[in-house]
């Protein structure tokens, strides 16, 4: 190597971790992101792109990044700048205590998800054999939460979307519960028409698609460009799915079940929703409102009365 070459490479010396951390996350901050959040996604970008622990990180954030996993990162962190997600990107998100493999054919999970997947197990504290029905399962992550908390529970898991069934069984046979789920294609409650569940199940939970069809277009262009518009799209009122498992989940659950289902923290959808259960009279006790940690009422639950002797119809098509 030349003088000149030997003085340049001193010159400049090889991009450390922390450097390129805080230029990922300057790139994304200058897209509109919270610096929390952008310094977090540019942190999980990191790491993916360098195959990095966050103890790695954030022991060692002066030691030099690769050449390979500078170019991988810088990729990355342009590909987030474009708009796509960033669990895409890595092709991971965290819920409830596990990774949940995700790519385009399914919902990214969502910490308000959690609170759903918590107010089922408080349901069911008496319960450690359940039968669970999840509607619309997308990447399975609440049917699989679920079967982690009871080890003794059966699930049943549908969706609308044969591609996210796929990602869903992954899910599961890496979480070590796929033997005690059953998954089933089909929108809405039709899945179960069959099955001879009526009067058998302990739970019937669903995060439905509950974005008013009208609010689409004012998404972040990372859900509305990249996310399922199945798994998005709740129709007119955003409540359209809601709506038919209402009306249908009282002939599947066993007296004492509990439907519990998520919603918008927007439109009073809570509010909505606890009124088509107290319209269903004997069939469900009073609804309760559940609220996550933001104090966003989120769920909607309520328990199964007395047996009806009239028949209920099933419910509609559902996210994938």
């Amino acid at each position: 190597m030349s003088t000149s070459g030997r003085t340049q490479a001193r010159a400049t010396p090889p991009t450390t971790r922390q450097a390129a951390w805080d230029r990922g996350a300057g790139r994304l901050r200058a897209l509109g992101l919270a610096v929390e959040e952008a310094r977090l996604e540019a942190e999980v970008l990191l790491r993916h792109a360098a195959a990095l622990s966050r103890e790695e990180l954030f022991t060692r954030p002066g030691a030099p990044l690769g050449a390979s996993s500078a170019a991988a990162y810088a990729a990355l962190i342009e590909a987030r700048a474009a708009g796509r997600p960033t669990a895409y990107l890595v092709g991971r998100r965290e819920f409830f205590g596990f990774e949940v493999l995700v790519d385009e054919r399914v919902l990214i999970p969502r910490p308000e998800t959690e609170r759903l997947v918590e107010t089922v197990r408080e349901a069911l504290a008496e319960r450690p054999a359940p039968l669970i029905v999840e509607i619309g399962t997308g990447s399975g992550a609440v049917a699989i939460a679920l079967a982690r908390l009871f080890p003794r529970a059966r699930a049943i898991a549908t969706d609308c979307s044969a591609t996210a069934l796929d990602v869903a069984r992954l899910n599961a046979a890496h979480q070590r519960v796929a033997d005690r789920i059953t998954w089933a294609e089909g929108g809405g409650l039709d899945p179960l028409a069959w099955r001879g569940l009526e009067g058998a199940v302990d739970a019937l939970v669903s995060n439905p698609p509950y974005i008013p069809t009208r609010d689409l277009a004012d998404l972040p262009r990372e859900i509305r460009d990249h996310e399922p518009r199945v798994a998005l799209d709740g129709g007119d009122d955003g409540l359209a799915v809601h709506r038919r498992l209402v009306a249908g989940a009282a002939r599947y659950l066993r007296p004492g079940g509990v439907l519990a289902l998520e919603v918008a923290a927007v439109h009073a959808q809570a509010r909505a929703v606890a009124g088509l259960l107290a319209a269903e009279g004997a069939a469900f006790a009073a609804p309760r409102i559940v609220q996550d940690y933001t104090g966003a009422e989120r769920i909607v639950c309520a328990i199964r009365g007395a047996p009806s002797r009239e028949g209920r119809g099933d419910g509609g098509n559902h996210r994938g």
